[in-house]
Formats: structure tokens, sequence, C-alpha cells
């Protein structure tokens, strides 16, 4: 089990401007990070940094103990995977090809054998309930289910941390639920460090342990949901009046952004039936 762990960490583009502030975040092994916050808060920029795809201004990281960023990349990529945003359609690729990507630090240079390959390969498909498509052309796929294509070869990867960013994107409703409930799963029962970029607040204080939110590049609050997710910060940071209450049905949070038309009564039905 790995844990990985930022500290201090700063990113900017090549022009200068600073996108992500001496940003501390710990990816814990068996637990799920949600990372929120507006547009442009940083949110994606720090788990790029994350993974070392961004490379960072300053800072350090920190995975079991070693040096993250001066880790080779392929022992690197044997222990964290990154599932980004927008991954073009490979062409002339079946499903099982997709995901046997994810098995690259495995097998080392000049093509070395990789006994557990197959198995691993297996796995992800059934997980993420794609094994059905394993023959199938990418190209062929619906937006949702090619999501899922990466995501599985993200868990071919066999990594101790995972970094999602914005994984329920294209997804439809039934396979956002499943998805989070995956997520859950791998870390009770396997003991992964999960790191998630999610736009839904409601579905960020659903699965994870632990929430971090970002405003302006900096962490302004990292802690339980129920600590974070308060009322007055919300409101605040995505700069509208966003109110928290618990679902009495999952004793969840559950929140919800106030609009100018808030107030407006419902079309009763006698008004409805004479629209018709």
């Amino acid at each position: 089990m790995r844990e990985l762990v930022a500290s201090g960490v700063t990113v900017a583009y090549e022009r200068g401007a600073v996108v992500v502030r001496e940003a501390g975040l710990a990816l814990r092994a068996g637990e799920v990070a949600a990372l929120v916050g507006p547009n442009g808060s940083g949110k994606s920029t720090l788990l790029r940094a994350l993974a070392r795809l961004q490379p960072a201004r300053a800072g350090a990281l920190e995975l079991g103990g070693r040096d993250g960023f001066a880790l080779g990349a392929r022992e690197f990529a044997r222990e964290v995977a990154l599932l980004t945003q927008g991954r073009p359609t490979p062409g002339g690729l079946s499903v099982r090809d997709v995901v046997e990507f994810g098995r690259y630090p495995h097998r080392g240079r000049w093509g070395r054998p990789d006994p557990g390959g197959t198995a691993a390969v297996d796995r992800a498909l059934a997980l993420t309930g794609v094994e059905e498509l394993a023959g199938r052309n990418v190209e062929q796929l619906s937006g949702g289910q090619l999501q899922r294509v990466w995501l599985a070869s993200c868990l071919a990867q066999e990594t101790g941390v995972l970094l999602l960013d914005e994984p329920t994107t294209y997804l439809d409703l039934r396979y956002q639920v499943e998805l989070l409930d995956l997520i859950r799963d791998l870390a009770d029962d396997h003991g992964i460090a999960v790191g998630v970029v999610l736009h839904d607040l409601d579905q960020a204080a659903a699965v994870a342990d632990r929430v971090a939110l970002l405003a302006d590049g900096r962490i302004v609050a990292d802690g339980p949901p129920q600590d974070v997710l308060t009322p007055n910060r919300l409101s605040a940071v995505y700069g509208i009046r966003i109110d928290v209450d618990t679902d009495p049905s999952t004793g969840r949070l559950r929140t919800r952004a106030v609009g100018r038309h808030h107030h407006r009564h419902p079309t009763s039905p006698q008004s409805s039936e004479s629209l018709k």
C-alpha cells in the first residue's frame, strides 16, 4: 500500500501565471480524497502535478517514503495511474488492446514478458463492466463506454495510487453511480489511495473520506465532507448561495445552489391543463 503526499506544490504555466499555490495534499491508502472547486480553481492542474504530467515550480512529492519527483518514469507508473479528461479515441484498436496499454510499466524495455498481464486486464475489464465489449473496435463505442475503457486501462496498471480527473464525464446516471461505487470498492477492498476531481458536490460528499476545496489555486479547506462543505464556505468560493442539508433517506450531505428563480411557484395542474 502506498501514500502520495504533496507539500508546498506550486504550478505555473509558461508565461508565469501561477495556477496552483503552495498546495499540500495527502492521498492515503484505503481513502478517497475528492478535489472540488469552481472552474479555474486549479483542481485538474494539481492532479496532473501529482501525476508528474504538469511540472511543479516548487514543492515536494513523496511516494511511499521516496522522492516522487526523482523516481524514474516507469517506476513511478507502477505506483501511480491517472485517468485524464478528453483522451483521444485510438483508431484500429479493440477494447482489449486499449486496456492492455495499462500494462506498459510492467513489461519493461524490449518487450519483457508480463506474466500477470492477462489476469490484470481480465480483472479490469470485469470491474468496469466492459468485458463483453473486449473484442469491439473502440471507434464504435459511445463516449460513456470509452470512458470506462480508459478507466479499465488505468486499473490494469495495478497501482497503489489512482488519480481520476472528472471520471463521471460522459456517463449516464447508472454508470455515474456504478463508477462511484467502484471508486469506494477500490479504496475499501483493495487499499488503493484515490484522488478524484469532481464537479458534483453531492457526489464528492457521497464517495469521499476527505474533500479538498480549491479556490484561486489554493486549497482553502481539507477535511471530512461535513467540515468542508459548509454553506458559508461554499457560497463564498462559488459566488452563489449554496444551501447544505442532510438527505433524510441516506444521511448524506446534500447541496443546492440557489438561483434567481428559486422561489418561483411550480405550475399548478389546472394551469398545466390550460396550456395543452
